[in-house]
């Protein structure tokens, strides 16, 4: 099982703070379980995840695409920090 949270204004656009998600071949790594997450859960979530630049932690710390999963993991989708 996978903890998927969610935060900032992706919280907020999703109306989700936390998915538990089971682990299978469809989400191997943090790349394919994006994917999986907007294929599944419609425009939304496609216009919100479906971005280059997501930012992603796995087990607390911020983590690249092709990282691999394991079953207690926790994922975590941050969006973009911005400034000026």
């Amino acid at each position: 099982m996978l903890t998927v949270l969610f935060f900032g204004r992706f919280r907020e656009e999703l109306d989700c703070a936390r998915l538990e998600i089971e682990l299978d071949a469809s989400c191997a790594d943090l790349n394919s379980l994006q994917q999986k997450l907007v294929s599944e859960n419609g425009s939304r979530w496609r216009d919100v995840l479906g971005q280059d630049n997501v930012i992603r932690a796995l087990n607390q710390e911020v983590a690249t695409g092709n990282q691999g999963l394991a079953d207690g993991d926790e994922v975590a989708f941050f969006p973009p920090v911005t400034g000026g």
